[in-house]
Order: C-alpha cells, then structure tokens, then sequence
C-alpha cells in the first residue's frame, strides 16, 4: 500500500473539530506530496478518550479515510489489518528517538 499517513495526537478526550483539522491536513498532503500513484492519505487521530456516537457523527460525510483511536491502547485495533503489521512497535519507537 503506497500512501501518506497523517498522525495527530492529542492529550484530551475527543472534540468533533479534530476532525476537520486533520481532514485538511489530509488534503495539504494529497495536494502538495502525493505522486499519482499513491492511494488517499490516511489520517489517524489519537485522543485520550471517546464517545463512539460523537466521533461516528463527526465523521459522517468526509471522504478521506481517517481513524480515530484512543492512544493509550487501541491504536492497532483501529487500523486496517494489512497496516497492523507493518507499524512499529513502542519499544522499536523509544529505541530510535534515544
């Protein structure tokens, strides 16, 4: 799968306007970085905490793709499959930024 991913975390619960940040973000990278070739950017927002309605509501009617997880341990349970495999994990992650 060749695609940007866009990454946001915050450090507080869920706010709906998450969503349209990230969505421009998303469309700042299909502009401007995308080759032809690449599949859409995907967006995944990291929050501390969510209401399931709330952020399905706030999703309603965007076309990228964009996850929203909570951080702390349901990130992988929201990607797709085929990406749970190839991210790295916490250790690999501290090792590279000592």
């Amino acid at each position: 799968m060749r695609c940007y991913v866009v990454v946001e975390l915050k450090a507080c619960d869920f706010e709906s306007g998450f969503i349209s940040q990230l969505n421009m973000y998303q469309n700042i990278v299909n502009d401007i970085l995308c080759h032809s070739d690449d599949k859409p950017t995907i967006g995944l927002l990291l929050v501390k905490g969510k209401n399931k309605t709330v952020v399905e509501y706030s999703l309603s009617g965007y076309q990228n793709p964009i996850g929203v997880a909570e951080w702390q341990n349901r990130l992988t349970q929201s990607l797709p499959e085929e990406m749970q495999s190839s991210l790295p994990s916490i250790e690999e992650i501290e090792r590279e930024l000592e």
